[in-house]
Formats: structure tokens, sequence, C-alpha cells
């Protein structure tokens, strides 16, 4: 299996299966910090990171969105002093797909 760190993000459209449970669990031990959460009916994967102050929460949080642009997969980012927290779904499939897996793996790469 190829690492997630090394993979790009591939065009998702309405109706792209949902990844399996099988996959899920092949992939969480590339990101062991994450977790998979469902929020309003989808799942979601998440993580919180610890930041020093809320001036380097927010640089980590642009560099995200930075990679979010190139990658043109977005996030759900909530920035706070000390911690930025992520969260990574497919919206047009209302749930989890291999891009969120990919981007929550290079997310940890920028911290």
């Amino acid at each position: 299996m190829t690492e997630l760190t090394a993979q790009y993000c591939e065009a998702c459209q309405v109706g792209a299966p949902r990844i399996t449970q099988q996959e899920i669990d092949e992939f969480m031990p590339q990101i062991p910090d994450w977790k998979t959460v469902e929020i309003a009916g989808v799942q979601r994967l998440q993580r919180q990171y610890q930041c020093k102050n809320f001036a380097r929460a927010l640089d980590f949080a642009n560099k995200v969105g930075e990679l979010a642009e190139k990658e043109d997969h977005h996030p759900s980012i909530l920035v706070e002093y000390g911690k930025v927290t992520l969260t990574w779904w497919t919206h047009k499939i209302k749930g989890l797909h291999v891009n969120d897996f990919i981007m929550a793996a290079r997310s940890d790469q920028l911290l």
C-alpha cells in the first residue's frame, strides 16, 4: 500500500463510493492521532493539534488552507488559542473518501 503522504487527491464526483470500513482500518495506522466522528449523520476524520499560542495556531491553519487550495479539497478548520481542530470529509458524497485520509496525513506533515 502506498503511503498516504505520497498520494494526491483525485477528483471526486457526486455518487462516488464512500470508503469501506476495511479501507478505514487499513489507513488509520498511518494517521494514528486522528479519529472518526459522526457529525449530523456524516462520518468524518477529526484531529486536534496543540500549538504554543494563537499565532502558531493561525500559521498552521493557513498552511492547511494553502494545501487544501492546491488539492481542491477543503476541511473545517477551528482555530483557538493554542489549538487547531481539523475535520476532513468529502462534501459531495457526505462521508469519507480516500482523499480525506490523504489530506489528514499531509496535514500532519505541516506541523
